[in-house]
């Protein structure tokens, strides 16, 4: 008995041992070797932050900066452990202060770093009190950043050639953590105190109002901001420049203002007045007032997305912002238009009341984008957004018709996989429901709702139950005077009992929209008197709104199949239209487009354009898709490596039939409403760059009297693009243009270049393209993924994108970081138009060798799945479409 005591003993003790052994070496282990006391990639929600106290410092000739920040925290249970959030920070002292007997006592506290989850951990040499407020203090310093993330170095050159340095912020997602140690999460709010040191000749400007500037040494002034309201640590931002500013009050006494470098100030009136409107708009649709008493707009040189919602100091691309009178064109109002409006809604929308964790970004960014229709359509009426909506749904449909596509509300845990989710589907599905919800309940109810929502969170963080919970109940009464008239007014007719389920309520209804992916296939025929409604789905079905405005109902289904008497039913939503996923929508395009296109002259859509109101953004939708099929055509056919010669020369002979009366009329002025300048733009390029030559020889012309007045010329904003498409197919055009982009201080210009010199036919010339502009110094990298993207969709180029790709894919992650939407717009812009199986399999070997460099991204797995949906398309469809064409080529004759 002894001796199996014993055995089981040691039996035990050696066990015991190897676990521990395994554990440990399971159990991560900060930079200094030792053991690291926390493994979840989110921090622990028993250390809250409640404020913080930052000095930075940045020294904008030696590029690096140094900080001290203190944070304020209580703790919820005891703890001798804190951890937060620091990444490529050199932490030289870290204490930590306490309250006792009214004075302040500091301890040192042991730092360990784990660079795997960005985290630092902060050891105390006892147990934090539950209740009693801490100070944490730590002083660091760092690098200013190269890739335009965190607190990053931007650049500019002035008219006379002097090259300037500023440094400017942008820290959504997991970026603050590169500015300063901190609790990086959205759900750890607290309120924000800034002290920015800085030379004389340089300006800061943070979320709040300058308080007071001191000296504190000969040549250092130290900037006081006010304290922020209580907000996230990713919307904190600051910035060291020479900007200028103008400036204009609101109605209700916020002060708005444009920030730009000195000799592009001029061109930001549009946008302060825009922004002006805008912001009075959301304090009277929202009902809640602009909580501080500025709003700053500042278009910053180096800008890797498009805008940025930094609570009081929205930041942009200069692109984004700046409009100038000459050169912009009017899809350059357009777009300022909408980002401005965007970053405003966000104000309420993301930064008054904001999602718990990054898995419900669409809270944030499906209603910024969803406000930008509603908002604009009220306030620049002449620019028809309405007419644009449903093309944003359309577009989002192509990619959330495949398998790799993910649920509005997706789990995410690390920094690439958030960085992953601002994409379509976060944006534009969610704005796309959301429209759909507000088509149901009535727009008066839904606003109502919202501003319930707003009023009940602010300040606080929300998940996607919150807002439900917040819109009324579908069918709150049997009464048939309901509110909203939600419900039948027979619920106990027996044609209405099939298809209304009692008590269904928002949340149901909205749940199958964001928790699962994709969209419901509507299948509908008539039968005599019937109308028979079916979801053709092999796994979900989606709850559908439907509306019957002839007995003032409105319905919905979430069963497979459902029947209503035809003189009922009219569709009222506005996602999940009776349209097939983007590659089977191909099938029936070109018949569809052409039937509906060719009409004959009296009724064209030349006089259709001219003569409606409405005629040329509907228009202009439709050409742009013919546009779109046409082009994937030629491009897969290219990718394929076939003759290409009748597949690329048939479609642009039926365009240019089907067009040149319309291209004809177009005057090359900039005269007309929004939509119609849009159109002839589109329309002008298309026939330029299709060799139409009426087209052609116009722009030549134009594009000679530009180049021999040197660039001074006054072009027709329009008309502007299809001129320089045309120019660059000249060698000497190309260096003329690119001479032009290096001296131009106009973005809407450089970037109508820098597309003209995208679309070259000269191999050698799209080669260099890539290499200057991947260094980053005449064109700023933060152009580069639009290049790629650009001579990847080009049928002469895309093999040069592909591989610039695989060559520089190191380089380019270090850049662009994993998961960035830079990142998903190239690796989608070289690869998604292969349709060969060889080439499938050779994007598959590459991103498979990646590893975790790579190969598990979203956008991976998209663009695979997209080569292999463009393979069947083409072996069920080459054929058809070479005999279509065909036909068309005896009539073109």
């Amino acid at each position: 008995m002894l001796f199996l005591l014993s055995s089981l003993l040691i039996l035990l003790t050696v066990s015991t041992r190897s676990w521990c052994q395994s554990s440990d070496t399971m159990s991560p282990k900060a930079s200094n070797g030792t053991p690291f006391p926390w493994e979840k990639m989110r921090l622990p929600e028993h250390i809250i932050p409640v404020h913080y106290d930052l000095l930075i410092h940045a020294n904008l000739t030696t590029l690096t900066f140094e900080g001290t920040t203190e944070i304020e925290i209580t703790a919820s249970q005891p703890t001798s452990t804190i951890i937060l959030h620091s990444h490529r920070l050199q932490i030289s002292k870290a204490t930590l202060k306490k309250r006792g007997r009214e004075r302040l006592s500091a301890e040192p506290l042991t730092v360990l770093e784990y660079p795997a989850h960005e985290q630092i951990a902060l050891l105390a040499p006892e147990p934090l009190v539950v209740g009693l407020p801490y100070v944490i203090v730590i002083d660091y310093a760092g690098h200013l950043s190269e890739h335009l993330q965190g607190f990053y170095k931007s650049t500019y050159r002035t008219k006379e050639g002097e090259v300037r340095v500023l440094a400017s912020t942008h820290f959504e997602p997991t970026a603050a953590r590169m500015a300063f140690p901190c609790f990086d999460e959205p759900a750890f709010k607290a309120n924000f105190s800034v002290k920015i040191r800085r030379e004389p000749r340089h300006l800061a400007i943070s979320n709040m109002p300058l308080v007071k500037s001191v000296t504190v040494a000969e040549g250092l002034l130290e900037d006081h901001f006010a304290v922020t309201v209580k907000m996230s640590t990713y919307l904190v931002a600051f910035i060291i420049s020479d900007f200028k500013s103008i400036s204009k009050m609101t109605k209700s006494g916020v002060k708005v203002s444009i920030y730009a470098v000195a000799d592009k100030i001029h061109q930001a009136d549009y946008a302060l007045d825009t922004a002006v409107t805008l912001l009075e708009f959301y304090e009277d649709y929202f009902r809640i007032p602009y909580p501080l008493p500025k709003q700053d707009l500042a278009a910053i040189p180096d800008f890797e997305s498009g805008a940025m919602e930094n609570w009081g100091l929205t930041t942009y691309r200069e692109s984004i912002l700046l409009f100038d009178a000459e050169k912009s064109s009017a899809s350059d109002k357009l777009g300022i238009t909408m980002t401005v409006s965007h970053e405003l809604a966000h104000q309420w929308f993301g930064n008054l009341v904001t999602m718990e964790w990054w898995n419900d970004l669409w809270l944030n960014e499906g209603f910024a984008k969803f406000m930008e229709f509603v908002s604009v359509s009220v306030t620049h009426p002449e620019l028809k957004v309405e007419d644009y909506f449903l093309g944003k749904c359309f577009d989002v449909m192509e990619l959330d018709a495949l398998n790799s596509s993910h649920p509005v509300s997706t789990a995410v845990e690390n920094p690439a996989q958030i960085r992953e989710m601002f994409d379509e589907v976060s944006y534009k599905k969610g704005a796309c429901i959301l429209n759909m919800l507000r088509d149901y309940l009535s727009a008066e109810a839904f606003k109502s709702g919202i501003v319930r929502y707003l009023q009940k969170y602010s300040y606080k963080n929300t998940r996607n139950e919150d807002l439900w919970n917040s819109m009324a109940s579908i069918c709150p009464t049997d009464d048939s005077q309901s509110m909203e008239g939600f419900c039948s007014r027979d619920p106990h007719s027996s044609s209405a009992s099939h298809w209304r389920q009692e008590g269904l309520d928002v949340k149901t209804m909205m749940n199958t929209w964001t928790l699962q992916k994709g969209f419901p296939l509507i299948t509908v025929t008539v039968r005599g008197r019937n109308v028979h409604v079916r979801q053709d789905s092999e796994r979900n079905t989606w709850v559908v709104p439907l509306v019957t405005p002839a007995c003032a109902m409105k319905l919905f289904f979430q069963t497979l199949a459902l029947t209503v008497p035809v003189y009922l039913l009219r569709w009222g939503f506005s996602f999940s239209l009776n349209k097939y996923p983007g590659v089977e929508l191909l099938d029936h395009s070109f018949n569809f487009f052409s039937n509906l296109l060719t009409i004959d002259d009296s009724d064209g859509p030349s006089s259709h354009s001219h003569h409606q109101e409405n005629g040329a953004s509907h228009f202009l939708s439709i050409l742009t898709y013919i546009c779109h099929l046409v082009y994937w055509l030629i491009s897969k056919h290219k990718a394929a490596g076939d003759s290409t010669g009748d597949v690329c020369d048939f479609p642009q002979a039926f365009l240019i039939r089907l067009l040149s009366d319309l291209i004809d009329n177009q005057t090359w002025t900039d005269e007309g409403s929004v939509s119609q300048r849009m159109l002839r733009s589109q329309l002008l390029l298309l026939a330029c760059v299709r060799k139409y030559q009426p087209c052609v020889q116009r722009a030549e012309a134009y594009f000679r009297e530009w180049k021999d007045a040197d660039g001074n010329l006054s072009l027709p904003s329009d008309v502007t693009l299809a001129v320089f498409a045309v120019g660059v197919q000249d060698p000497e055009g190309w260096d003329f243009l690119y001479r032009k982009y290096q001296s131009s201080l106009s973005t809407s210009e450089k970037n109508k270049i820098e597309f003209a010199l995208g679309i070259s036919q000269d191999k050698d010339k799209l080669q260099w393209l890539l290499e200057k502009s991947f260094k980053g110094d005449v064109i700023k990298i933060q152009e580069f993924p639009h290049i790629l993207g650009a001579i990847g969709r080009n049928p002469v180029g895309y093999p040069l994108a592909w591989q610039f790709l695989r060559e520089n894919w190191d380089k380019l992650i270090q850049k662009f970081e994993l998961g960035s939407s830079s990142l998903t717009y190239m690796v989608i812009g070289t690869t998604s138009q292969f349709s060969t199986r060889a080439r499938l399999e050779e994007v598959k070997e590459f991103f498979s060798s990646l590893k975790e460099k790579g190969s598990q991204l979203r956008c991976v797995q998209q663009t695979i799945e997209t080569i292999g949906e463009n393979i069947r398309w083409m072996d069920k469809n080459f054929e058809k479409i070479r005999v279509w064409l065909q036909s068309e080529k005896l009539e073109l004759l």
